[in-house]
């Protein structure tokens, strides 16, 4: 097993990642150089993702989509931290923009193609509605604490939380996030368990091992090491991120878009991955809890974050926004309480999300 972890390629991505970054750490790369550091980007993050899969594989549901949510988290974090650094003021809006996409991409993007993969196979997606519509109210809240009442407190000018509301938005997530864990991991874990499985002997994801205590540490070293790669590239390639979205014309919020879609990129693939194999339960606890994660880890970092950082801290979303995210909860609620889905509700979360970037482009 370790032989043919050494051979695989996540194990050279993530050390061929490090390299690149120290080598261009201290200069200005442009052109072909930057190409360079996008694709060690995305393949640092692809790999970070892959492993933090062998650690789940290892661990098990529900602890498995915990693992996956809280890697990805933290290479949002990491991405937003940098990009708000070197931003400036034009980058106040960012983690808004950023914690929004992630919460779009997976309420509708990746809850919707898990129904819709699901159903197609067995005409029928069918999941647990007492872990899901726990997981999706906590989202419902803290999307609401964090991006929506910012809008409209009046403490300070603009859609800004005043320093005392920050730091009670930032606890509160905080504790929202962790009572959750608590509730999926050890009191009610048998909610946020796939009701059917594949039945299929030849399925080669059925015939996987549970990976060995040294494989598993392996990963995660390499995981570590993908993660600080991600951050590190992430620095490096922010200009042109924003370069490019200037000269296609885009509006700047585009670039949370961007962020969110590199980062959950691979997360999409994993949870189609589990749809197919009947675990559909498995790919709605992926989607949920990135989007949980994304805020209720990303806020109290940006938090503390803001005590060195100058620049200043946007989070209220504007009246396109609230109504998107008021109709994906309303849409959510409906699609998981019958605990069962057709090709209509994951059709009808793809076209919430379709116009989620069609607005982002074009708003």
């Amino acid at each position: 097993m370790m032989r043919a972890l050494t051979r695989h390629w996540t194990t050279v991505v993530p050390l061929l990642a490090a390299v690149v970054l120290a080598i261009a750490w201290f200069t200005h790369p442009s052109g072909p150089a930057v190409i360079v550091l996008v694709l060690a980007l995305a393949g640092a993050v692809l790999s970070a993702v892959q492993h933090a899969e062998v650690v789940a594989h290892r661990v098990g549901e529900p602890f498995g989509s915990l693992v996956l949510a809280i890697a990805v988290t933290v290479i949002e974090v990491g991405l937003i931290l940098t990009l708000m650094a070197s931003g400036g003021d034009d980058a106040s809006s960012l983690a808004r923009d950023t914690v929004f996409a992630a919460v779009m991409i997976t309420c509708n993007g990746i809850f919707g193609l898990s129904l819709l993969v699901g159903a197609v196979r067995r005409r029928v997606a069918v999941f647990n509605a007492e872990g899901t519509g726990a997981a999706l109210a906590t989202v419902a809240t803290l999307a609401t604490l964090s991006l929506v009442l910012p809008t409209f407190t009046t403490s300070k000018p603009g859609p800004e939380f005043s320093g005392s509301q920050l730091a009670f938005a930032a606890v509160v997530s905080l504790l929202l996030y962790g009572l959750f864990v608590m509730v999926q991991t050890v009191r009610h874990p048998g909610d946020f368990l796939p009701v059917e499985a594949s039945d299929d002997p030849n399925d080669p994801d059925e015939q996987d091992e549970i990976p060995s205590t040294a494989t598993t540490l392996v990963s995660l070293a390499l995981l570590l090491v993908a993660l600080v790669g991600v951050v590190g590239l992430a620095k490096m390639v922010s200009p042109s991120i924003e370069h490019g979205v200037h000269a296609a014309g885009l509006p700047r919020s585009a670039v949370g878009v961007v962020i969110a879609m590199l980062v959950l990129l691979p997360e999409t693939l994993a949870a189609v991955r589990a749809a197919r194999r009947d675990r559909v339960q498995t790919s709605l606890n992926l989607a949920l809890g990135s989007a949980m994660a994304s805020i209720g880890l990303t806020i109290p970092a940006i938090a503390v974050a803001t005590i060195w950082l100058s620049t200043p801290l946007t989070l209220g979303l504007g009246a396109t926004q609230m109504v998107l995210l008021a109709l994906t909860v309303v849409v959510g609620v409906l699609t998981v309480v019958p605990g069962r889905a057709t090709l209509l509700q994951g059709g009808v979360h793809l076209v919430l999300f379709a116009g989620f970037v069609f607005l982002a482009v074009s708003p």
